[in-house]
């Protein structure tokens, strides 16, 4: 499984974060150094600004105080107060300086990479109105078109260029939004408190073009693909209809609906096959009477289903309608939306780590870069005290036959009513701590958690674990547990975990002692994220939204999905004036 994005700096990203969106691929073994994040060493920067004695004629000095005096002054409009916060640490760094000018005017060079970085955005899925796009074209526009500026231009349009820079690389590198603010239980920590140092190094580099470009997290295709199919109009509505099984009558208007709207998507039946084509045509091969749900059509909607995170039963039920009605502009806005998501994870996983995502059910372990295991998982029910959190942590501890010690909170709401008959039905025994009685259930076949446990110590008690439900990764939504996540080969990823041989580690989970705790040789990070929008051997997939977290995030990026007729005009103004 791949995610939506491909990464444009170095790091070891998971697969789940880099094929949707290809675009300029750094190499894996690029160190942070030769990059946009934030909190290393890295090489000798080649750039500082000119001491300048005059611009143009006017002398640096009063543009340096005007310079000085608009920092000190309120912040720009569309810039926020973190922003602003940056812009001035920024210049104070280099003493008001100018950054964007030369003796001669504008950096011609430099001026254009921020720009283009700007109008970049709009692939990226940003909200481009967060941005001064129409001051700043103003701006440059006014120098470019006059031999004899004034230091209040000069000015205006360096602070404007820096406090753009500054905005856009800030959200680049931790997001436009706050997670907490769009209640996405989001608990992993973008490395704010090192943006100010990451935004001093891209500066420094003479290619700011290219250290622009390290500080984009994606460059999206599948963005401009669902651009392309709203500005067509999207598909049609499939009309509502009772439950209809393959092979079973249904109304010929609804099948019809059903072809196009899978057509719009590139799923389409083809004759004979148990697969659909995207070059195939919406009328082909169609040997059923037209008012029967054959087989092809009910394998292209399975497919359907299998992309759009719905148990596939091939049916025509109402989950699936419903599925197919939401708007393409939704659909576009999602995409965006996870792109999102991605700006809120660190840059850097690590060269060895394990990545969850949520909404697809799926484990990933990397090493060195490539993807060494996966497999199914099953996560918490879409209940709030059940759901599970977007976290990150480190594994410590691997725990072969351990005892289940169940919550105080699940004890009271599904053990102890159940009496003492099941308890021991249920192998499961009663004890004191602190005072309290407490329930566990002994190592053993019985166990929920079954023969080995690991632990990467957090505020949410939340650890990967075996299971002896096995039946329960046939489903293709995993969504049973309480909010810890089972694995579906532990001893796989004991044997990753832990550098050992199989039958070791098979000794272990078959045999006692019980409760075994082994260290893990060195920390693991462990990531557990929640992805909507995500890529499965090349293909898009919208996962299944357990949570309802896209609720209020999606409709934020739009906007940044479709620009206003307003945005598009700036965007296109700025373009022209950077590019004369």
């Amino acid at each position: 499984m791949t995610s939506l994005f491909t990464p444009h700096r170095s790091s070891r990203l998971p697969s789940t974060l880099i094929a949707l969106f290809s675009g300029v691929v750094l190499s894996l073994g690029c160190s942070r150094g030769e990059s946009a994040s934030a909190g290393k060493n890295e090489n000798p920067q080649t750039w500082a600004p000119a001491k300048l004695t005059s611009v143009q004629g006017v002398p640096a000095t009063e543009i340096e105080a005007l310079i000085q005096k608009k920092l000190d002054g309120p912040k720009l409009d569309r810039i926020d107060a973190d922003q602003w916060g940056h812009t001035k640490r920024l210049y104070k760094l280099y003493g008001s300086n100018p950054l964007w000018l030369t003796s001669d005017g504008l950096h011609e060079t430099r001026t254009k990479a921020i720009t283009n970085a700007i109008l970049a955005a709009n692939t990226d899925g940003m909200r481009l109105d967060d941005y001064p796009i129409g001051a700043l074209a103003q701006a440059i526009g006014t120098l470019k078109q006059t031999k004899t500026p004034t230091a209040d231009q000069l000015a205006t349009a360096d602070v404007l260029l820096t406090a753009s820079y500054t905005a856009l690389g800030e959200d680049l590198l931790t997001g436009q939004v706050d997670p907490r603010t769009v209640a996405q239980a989001w608990h992993v920590d973008p490395e704010e408190e090192n943006v100010d140092s990451a935004l001093v190094r891209n500066l420094r580099y003479e290619r700011l073009d290219k250290a622009l470009a390290t500080m984009r997290p994606t460059d999206d295709k599948q963005l401009q693909n669902y651009r392309v199919i709203v500005a067509k109009g999207g598909w049609q509505k499939v009309p509502d209809t009772r439950n209809v099984k393959p092979g079973a009558p249904a109304d010929p208007a609804v099948l019809a609906a059903v072809r196009n709207r899978l057509a719009a998507e590139g799923i389409v039946p083809a004759a004979g096959a148990s697969q659909a084509s995207a070059s195939s045509t919406p009328d082909a091969a169609r040997s059923s009477p037209a008012n029967t749900y054959d087989r092809d059509l009910a394998n292209a909607v399975a497919i359907f289903q299998a992309r759009h995170g719905i148990n596939v039963d091939s049916a025509l039920g109402k989950e699936t309608i419903e599925s197919m009605n939401v708007p393409a502009s939704y659909r576009l806005a999602e995409i965006a939306a996870n792109m999102e998501r991605f700006r809120w994870l660190p840059r850097s996983f690590g060269s060895r780590y394990i990545f969850v995502n949520v909404s697809a059910f799926k484990l990933e372990a990397y090493d060195s870069g490539q993807k060494a295991l996966e497999m199914k998982v099953i996560v918490g029910q879409e209940y709030q005290d059940k759901a599970t959190p977007v976290f990150a942590d480190s594994m410590e501890t691997v725990v072969f036959r351990p005892y289940w010690n169940v919550t105080p909170d699940i004890a009271a709401k599904e053990i102890f009513p159940k009496g003492e008959a099941y308890m021991a039905r249920e192998d499961m025994e009663t004890y004191r701590e602190n005072g309290q009685l407490r329930v566990r259930q002994r190592p053993g076949p019985k166990n929920a958690l079954g023969f080995v446990k690991f632990l990467f110590p957090n505020d949410f008690n939340i650890y990967l674990h075996d299971t002896p439900n096995h039946e329960l990764f046939k489903e293709d939504v995993r969504a049973f547990s309480h909010g810890c996540i089972r694995v579906e080969k532990p001893a796989e990823l004991a044997q990753w975990v832990l550098g050992w041989p199989a039958d070791k580690v098979r000794q272990e989970m078959d045999n006692p002692p019980d409760n075994k705790s082994v260290k893990v040789p060195k920390k693991i990070p462990v990531y557990i994220t929640y992805f909507t929008t995500y890529i499965d051997n090349g293909q898009l997939y919208f996962g299944n939204d357990l949570y309802n977290r896209d609720d209020k995030l999606v409709p934020i990026f739009m906007s940044g999905a479709m620009p206003s007729k307003e945005i598009i005009d700036a965007i296109q103004a700025l373009r022209r004036i950077a590019a004369a």
